[in-house]
């Protein structure tokens, strides 16, 4: 039996991805990564630039004018040219994995509130607010924030994790 050398490799594809994880802009909080209780908040930053707007683009195929022509976007009210709302929403997923290596997003559920803009310096936050340690998953609330406290983005995610470790008193449900 011939060996396959071109297929789907997953430990490949996570080293590829922890090199790609270390742009300058990110910092990361100082949360253990197996430990978390109900209240614990995750961070990161970051400052979302033209050509993740343009890598996004091309992974995702949204040509929307609006990321791209700085004329467009103003004409339909926009300050700037925008960054994609589900680039954005990526930060909570990668913030979750960051602290629980190999962990599974299950859901997440969005609300826009305000436009984010190629350039601005974007926080990512998740809350822990519901933690199962029996079935190894956690519900957060998440967030984004632009100019300190100012919500871009809100909603609640569900992931798996299988790298949890619950903190003495927390509740075994």
């Amino acid at each position: 039996m011939k060996h396959n050398t071109n297929r789907y490799n997953p430990a490949k594809m996570l080293t590829k991805r922890i090199v790609s994880s270390f742009y300058p802009s990110l910092r990361f909080s100082s949360l253990s990564a197996s430990t978390i209780k109900t209240g614990d908040i995750l961070k990161q930053a970051r400052i979302f630039s033209s050509s993740d707007v343009l890598e996004y683009s091309k992974l995702s195929h949204d040509s929307n004018p609006l990321h791209f022509d700085i004329e467009c976007a103003q004409n339909a009210g926009f300050e700037d040219r925008l960054v994609p709302g589900m680039l954005v929403a990526s930060l909570f997923p990668r913030i979750i994995a960051s602290h629980f290596p190999g962990a599974i997003y299950i859901s997440q559920s969005l609300q826009f509130k305000s436009p984010v803009y190629i350039g601005e310096e974007i926080i990512g936050e998740v809350e822990a607010t519901n933690i199962r340690a029996i079935k190894n998953n956690a519900k957060f609330k998440t967030k984004c924030f632009k100019q300190g406290d100012h919500v871009v983005m809100d909603g609640e995610a569900t992931a798996i994790l299988p790298t949890l470790a619950v903190e003495q008193g927390q509740s075994m449900g």
